[in-house]
Formats: structure tokens, sequence, C-alpha cells
């Protein structure tokens, strides 16, 4: 099966800083992908890399066979922010979020058909989020918030979603909501790519996991992943230090 996600050879410069060097990775449909670094390892970079937003200065970036910006365009990735990428303070909805994750699937106008209503009223559903649809989306708890951006990935029908730490600072409702809708995403086809540091929960979430630190160190097995050893290497420690 062809990868969704071709990441190949890849350098990212920030001025002198090197945040990938040489990241290779290839991500199958039909699984949840586990990401996992540490603070600084280059994993906000690789996202933003996927999605377009950041231009490499070598290699090359594959979604489903096509570009990150024709792939954004067809609506076929999503993308679910850390917190602290958006403004919690404008004036929008619960629904209008999810609402633009149809954006692409409407004229120039951006008018909702009754086909966009009708989608986001079933991601609201599925993200438990439905009495909530009219709140500005500022007013959710942490964990709400992250619900409806995954219902805006939903929603946008989206084959290739990207979770940047979708489990941090939230309630245990919220984290079992989203990772049972992770994986119902990914029996149904989708492709799933999840950036966590909670360890503990990855072996349920993920079907296996990526350890990156500016390149890909491990690329497998979860429990291969979470070995002592393995985990050293990523987070910076010396691995011989755990003889």
């Amino acid at each position: 099966m062809k990868p969704a996600i071709e990441v190949d050879d890849v350098v990212v410069r920030y001025g002198e800083l090197v945040a990938l060097d040489g990241a290779t990775v290839a991500v199958s449909p039909g699984r949840v992908t586990g990401l996992i670094g540490m603070n600084g390892s280059g994993k906000s970079t690789l996202f933003k890399t996927i999605m377009g937003a950041v231009r490499p200065a070598h290699g090359s970036v594959a979604l489903l066979g096509m570009d990150p910006a024709s792939a954004r365009k067809h609506g076929a990735v999503g993308y679910v922010p850390q917190s602290e990428d958006v403004d919690w303070a404008f004036p929008v909805s619960v629904r209008d979020v999810v609402m633009m994750g149809r954006y692409g699937r409407m004229g120039p106008t951006r008018r909702p058909r009754q086909a966009d209503r009708a989608a986001v009223d079933e991601a609201l559903e599925r993200v438990e989020l439905t009495e909530y649809a009219d709140r500005q989306i500022g007013r959710l708890s942490g964990g709400q918030k992250k619900r409806a951006f995954v219902a805006r990935g939903i929603a946008q029908g989206a084959d290739v979603l990207l979770l940047d730490e979708p489990f941090a600072g939230v309630d245990k409702r919220s984290e079992a909501t989203i990772v049972r809708l992770l994986r119902e995403l990914a029996a149904a086809g989708g492709t799933i790519l999840v950036s966590t540091h909670d360890l503990h929960a990855l072996p349920e979430l993920a079907d296996e996991a990526v350890l990156l630190l500016r390149k890909v160190l491990f690329h497998g097995d979860v429990r291969e992943a979470l070995e002592p050893r393995r985990l050293a290497g990523a987070f910076g420690l010396d691995p011989e230090a755990l003889s």
C-alpha cells in the first residue's frame, strides 16, 4: 500500500538552528502513528513542513501523492494545532470553527449548504460537543477545545489528520473521546499522525511510533519504541548509561 505521508530527507533551518536534519518517514493509511520526541526535537516543525507552512531547505514532502499545497486545496489534510497556536479570544463559535473545515467544499462566498451543515452537526455529535455548538470557542475547557478542532477535521473529510499534542492539558473524558475517534478514523482508512508526551497511553492510541530527534531515529512497533534504550536516545540521553 502506497504511503499517505511521505517525508524524504527533509532539512529545515531557522537561521543557524537546524530543526530537521534529513528526516525521512513514510506513514501508511489505516493506522494511527505516534510521534515521540522531547521539546525542540522538531515535531512541530515536521507538522508544519508536512502542511506546507514551512518550506524545507532540502528534501520533499508528499501527501496522497500530492504536494502539501495541492493536498490542502483538495481538503485532503487536516491539522489540530497546539493550544498556543490559536487566538482563543477571536469571536467565533464552536460551530463556526468546525464549519471552517468545510470551506474547501464551498464556493467563494463561503455560504454553507445543507450538506455542510449536516457534516458539521455530525462532527459535533461525534466529539460530544453538540450542546456547546453556539458557545464562543475560547469559553470551552482545554479538552473541549481540542475536541472542537478534531471535529473540524472530521467535518472536512480529510484523509490525513495531523494532531500536535492533542492530550496536553485535557481531561480524561476528552482524552478517551479523542483516542476513540482517532481509532475509528484509522479503521475507516484514514491516516493519523499524532504527537504526544503521554507515553503511558501510546499502546492504546497508536499502531506504530516514530522517535524523532531532528531526524527519525526509529519507526516501528510501539513496544519497541518504548524500550528504555530507544527512548533514552530520543530524549537526548546516553543509552549506555542505562546499562
